[in-house]
């Protein structure tokens, strides 16, 4: 068996998908990052290499995510993609003629604005906590509520609050307010999750041509209750892909399928990385004034990669030394 592996190591997940020559997901993998890229990595690796036959052949690997650069090292990526690129891909390979993707991962949110198969404009938004994945993690903990089980209670509304959800804060001070206030919780939270569907239209969404198919995708949308608010604020269908979780990774592997469609040999490691001994660290150079935080990271005990000096003097000599040893 021969196919493609799509990595996609995030803040809070970290997702591989295996992808056979007719682009069908054969495995796919949701682990929690914790902090912990490069173990959360090598266990998903382990736990992939375990559930493939032996002589299962890697023709390529394709790397997303904000830790992109450090999983293409460690791995040895053919392709690495930001989280856009990736993502669209993806939602045009579950979703054929997609024009809007909502995505909602743990820390941060996106909008896809795509037409004709081609990405029109996006937008970002890593600041503001509210309407991300953590944020509802965090209010379920605090109401003794089993995350999987939010949505299914903001169903129940009868008729949901106006909660504030222009920010974390005051959102969850609203929560609260309202509970003191006698409200039911189904309520609160049917009112919660339409308030975070306002915060995402008025911030990531603001001046945006939001057109049909639209798909949700990024762990917020196992949550129903966030699906039903998107309806019923922009009065379209929702599509949730199969695969709405690991998204990033389909469409890191679709990109490395791609890339080996062009008849390159790929660099994949092969999965003895899942065992091998690596460490980071950083150290700030004293050069120029910039005084760059330069991150590298060890295989084995010996230096392979080095990135965010500004004007390559460290990174660059290290490309050198390693295409002299070569």
């Amino acid at each position: 068996m021969t196919g493609y592996l799509g990595i996609d190591v995030g803040s809070v997940s970290t997702n591989i998908v295996f992808m056979n020559e007719d682009n069908h997901v054969l495995e796919s993998i949701y682990l929690r990052t914790q902090g912990q890229p490069v173990k959360t990595l090598q266990l998903g690796l382990k736990k992939l290499a375990e559930s493939l036959p032996a002589s299962t052949v890697i023709k390529g690997v394709g790397t997303t995510g904000s830790a992109r650069h450090l999983s293409a090292v460690m791995v040895g990526a053919d392709v690495v993609k930001n989280e856009i690129t990736a993502h669209a891909v993806a939602a045009l390979q579950q979703v054929p003629g997609v024009q809007t993707v909502l995505e909602i991962g743990g820390q941060d949110s996106k909008i896809i604005i795509l037409r004709k198969g081609v990405v029109a404009d996006f937008a970002m938004n890593t600041v503001c906590a509210a309407g991300t994945g953590s944020f509802l993690d965090q209010q379920a903990g605090r109401l003794n509520i089993p995350i999987e089980e939010f949505g299914a209670l903001a169903l129940k509304a009868r008729t949901p609050v106006r909660i504030a959800g222009r920010c974390a804060v005051f959102a969850e001070s609203d929560m609260i307010h309202k509970q003191q206030m006698g409200f039911e919780l189904p309520d609160i939270l049917a009112g919660l999750c339409e308030a975070l569907v306002r915060n995402y239209l008025n911030n990531v969404g603001k001046g945006k041509e939001i057109l049909e198919p639209v798909v949700f995708q990024g762990g917020v949308a196992a949550n129903i209750g966030m699906r039903k608010a998107f309806e019923k604020e922009l009065g379209l269908k929702i599509n949730i892909p199969r695969y709405y979780n690991v998204m990033g990774a389909l469409g890191a592997a679709l990109l490395a399928k791609e890339a080996a469609a062009k008849g390159n040999a790929t660099r994949f490691k092969g999965f003895r990385v899942a065992d091998m001994n690596f460490s980071t660290g950083s150290f700030e150079c004293s050069g120029c004034p910039n005084m760059c935080e330069v991150i590298e990271i060890s295989e084995e005990g010996t230096v392979i990669a080095r990135w965010g000096d500004r004007c390559g003097r460290w990174s660059n000599a290290l490309a050198r030394e390693q295409v002299q040893i070569s």
